[in-house]
Formats: C-alpha cells, structure tokens, sequence
C-alpha cells in the first residue's frame, strides 16, 4: 500500500501514527495518513515563515511562473490524483467527476498566474503623488473540506502564493489523501517551505488557525466550524476569508418549458451527488407547472445512475462519509413524517458503502427541515407557490446567502428578479456555474470575503499607501 506523507520545507515528513482514511464507495480503505501533532503545525508555520521573507519580495513575474508551473505539473500527474481522489472521495472519473476537478485545478491555477494587481495612482501633480500598493500578509492557513478538497485547495493556494504570501494547508481528515500527494507534487516547482501541508485530526485546525505567526485564514465548509475559525483567528486579528454553507434556491416562473429545462435542474441540484456548497437544495416551482415539472425531472433523473466511483457506468457516486449518510437519511425521513411525498428514490439499497439514492420530495413546506436546512447530499425538495412574491421572500427567508437562481424565458423579467435575491452569486436558467474571473462568496451566514478573480485576489493583500 503507498505510504503518504506530509511535506513541511520541502521535505517528506512520515509519521508512526497513521488514521485509516475510508473509500465510501466500498466501506473499506482508501490508505492509511499520517497523524500530525501540534509540533508538526508548528514547524510547518515557521517554514512558510522563513520562506516567506524571500517569497514576498520575488518579482511578479516569478510568482506568475509559478501559478503557470503549478498547473503544468497537475496536467502531467492529473491520472494519478484524480483516481486517488476518486478512491477518498467517492466521485466517479468521468463527466463533472474526479477528471473534472483536476481539470478545474488546473484552470483556476493558470488563470491566476495572469490576474494583475497594479499600483494605483491615486494623486500626481505638483503638489505631491499618492500611490496605493498591494502587499502580501504573510503566513496563510488553508482549512479545505471533503467535497471538492483538491479544487477548493487550488482555490486557496494558487491566489495566496501569486500575491506572494506563504500557506500551510490542512485538509478534511476525511479527504486528506489527495491533497497529500498534490502538495509533494506541486513542491517540485515551488521553493521549499512556499507550500506545506500537515493532516491529522479535527483538532488540529484551531491549532493552525489560531497560530500567532498565520497572518490570515482562508476556510471553506460549514457555518458551524466558520463561526469557531473566526473565533480562534480573533486572538491576533487575522484576515479571513470564510465560504460557508448555503441553502441555495431556485424559483421557477410558470414560463418555463419543464421538460426543456429538467437537464439543467438535475445538474444544478445534484453536480457531486448534491455535495457542493453553491449547488440547487430548494426548488420553489409555480403552482401552473408543479406537477409537470416533477414528472419531467424526476424522468431525466432516474436514468442516472449513482455508483461506486471505481464503476465507469457510475454518473454520480456516494454521500462522501458515514456522518453525512445519517444526516440525509434523518432529513428524508422527517421530511415523509411531516407529510412531503417522495417522487424517486429516498430509501438506500444494500449496496456497500455510503450509496444513496437520487431523491425528489414533492409537496415539502417551508418550516420542514429538509427545505429549511442545508442537506448536501442527493436530495432536493420541490416547494409549490402560487405568488411570486411569496417565493422570492421564502428564498431570502434564509439565514444563508450564498447562491440563487430563477428560471424563465423571459431573461429581462428574471433578471429584476435575480437582483432582489439576497445571495452572493445568482444565476439565470442555471445554477452554481463558477467562473475563475467572477467574484465568488456569501452573505449573511455564508461567509466572509470574496474568492476568484482580482477581487479574490485582493483579499490575500494588504493595502499601503504611499505618500511622495
């Protein structure tokens, strides 16, 4: 079996102590990781902090370079890690599956290698120059989660090293495989001690995040464990950059053609078996087209098939882990309890692993926990309404703003619509498509700060001000 190992300063560092990291399309083992301590986070922070003083002060042009370099390295190993992630995380490799995440990696990498952050000339003339100047913040700690952990890590590291700041990354203990071997891959073009990555358990976050020599924290997972890394980051002040949960709805205007559209719901609700932050979890359709729209898309859906990710038939693969299983099986069932009918799917079969069936619940409520809670997994709850009205304020009825979308033939009319949704990022006959120029982040209890593009860029700088 291949033995993984952290990298801090640009060596390989193994541990005796190993946790056994489970392949959910099976119930088995994906590999065994190496247990870090609070020593090993904290020579992994004074590496990027040694490495940080002839980082910070390298040319633009070398850190481009080096976001170019990082991307050709993760098309030459992209075979190697995406069956690796597709082993730890369950997706399948083909369609939007683990051969897609690589190739987002790569993207998001090479297109931050070409983003600018020029000086701006706020003042020149005779009475003096005023300049503003962007520079790096120092240490940056990357806490990724389980669902898409080697995109969101790329997300997190291609941007802090570009503006030339140092990271230490910690991934889920569930996912922790992957981005192992991707860090000891992307060390072979960057200088030692510019990327380090320390696994272990849960706990060890806080360690990193609450560390007196990490000058910021970027964090994407949950609204819970986003409240306690802010609280941890609170002690020294640090900057934060927090993508959190998201109960993301949809509304469908009584325009729209439901069996033209039905592709385009199933992929916007369950792209990851339903496991990503800014995908489809609550469809609000009008009362003319409800039933029309549940029988063409649960048509569409139930030729999908959902497998292990080793099945090169699998389109979808499992609920990532055990925890996550539970909580959508509990929400389902509330959810029947409470009157809400189950169109497909809903009950598991025997098959090994964490595999779930696509689900459809018609007639659900708002108040019911399966539309009032973010359920990331392969189930999304179809709300009837009657009055647009009634819809729009339902959706932003949320404590979670991260992403929306309404669907219409009419573009103009669902654009005034769009722009009354109380979320960071809205789509118009579509859902959660990202885009490495277009800024990306919540509101309300969906995070801090803004992710891709110049302005995602920004948020791993400071601000100076130059006065001549």
């Amino acid at each position: 079996m291949t033995q993984f190992a952290m990298t801090i300063d640009g060596k390989v560092v193994t541990k005796t102590e190993t946790f056994n990291v489970i392949n959910p399309s099976t119930g088995g083992s994906a590999g065994q990781c190496p247990s870090g301590t609070v020593d090993d986070v904290n020579a992994a922070v004074a590496a990027a902090k040694t490495a940080y003083a002839s980082w910070s002060i390298t040319s633009d042009d070398v850190r481009k370079q080096a976001c170019r370099d990082m991307a050709a390295v993760l098309a030459a190993h992209a075979n190697e890690l995406a069956t690796l992630l597709s082993t730890e995380q369950g997706k399948p490799r083909g369609g939007l599956g683990a051969d897609f995440e690589l190739g987002g990696c790569q993207v998001w990498a090479g297109n931050t290698a070409e983003l600018e952050l020029p000086v701006e000339v706020i003042k020149d003339d005779n009475e003096g120059l005023i300049e503003v100047h962007r520079k790096p913040l120092g240490v940056v700690a990357s806490i990724t989660p389980w669902n898409w952990p080697l995109m969101i890590g790329i997300w997190h590291i291609a941007p802090a090293i570009r503006a030339g700041n140092t990271v230490v990354i910690k991934p889920s203990p569930y996912t922790p495989l992957s981005t192992l071997r991707m860090v000891e891959i992307l060390n072979t073009v960057l200088p030692a001690g510019v990327l380090n990555v320390v696994t272990g358990p849960d706990d060890l976050g806080p360690v990193l995040t609450g560390h007196a020599d990490v000058a910021k924290v970027t964090f994407t997972g949950s609204t819970e464990t986003g409240k306690k890394v802010m609280a941890s980051a609170a002690g020294t002040l640090k900057r934060l950059t927090l993508e959190l949960g998201g109960n993301d709805a949809g509304i469908l205007l009584p325009d729209v053609d439901p069996r033209q559209i039905a592709e385009g719901l199933f992929w916007s609700a369950f792209i990851n078996s339903g496991q990503t932050c800014a995908c489809m979890k609550r469809l609000y359709v009008h009362d003319s087209i409800y039933e029309d729209v549940c029988k063409e898309f649960a048509a569409f859906t139930a030729n999908i098939k959902v497998g292990s990710g080793a099945d090169t038939n699998s389109v979808l693969g499992p609920i990532q882990n055990a925890a996550q299983l539970a909580k959508v099986e509990d929400l389902i069932s509330d959810a029947v309890d409470q009157g809400a009918r189950i169109i497909l799917g809903g009950k598991r079969s025997t098959e090994a692993g964490y595999i779930h069936p696509l689900t459809l619940i018609a007639d659900a409520k708002d108040g019911m926990r399966i539309v009032d809670e973010e359920q990331f997994g392969p189930v999304l709850p179809i709300i009837r309404y009657s009055n647009v009205e009634d819809a729009i304020k339902a959706a932003n009825a949320s404590s979670m703003g991260l992403g929306a979308s309404v669907w219409s033939k009419d573009i103009a009319a669902a654009k005034k619509l769009a722009l009354r949704m109380e979320s960071g990022s809205v789509w118009i006959n579509g859902h959660g498509g990202l885009n490495p120029n277009a800024p990306f982040g919540g509101v309300k209890q969906s995070g801090l700060g803004t992710e891709f593009g110049t302005e995602g860029l920004k948020e791993f700088t400071s601000i100076q001000t130059l006065h001549a």
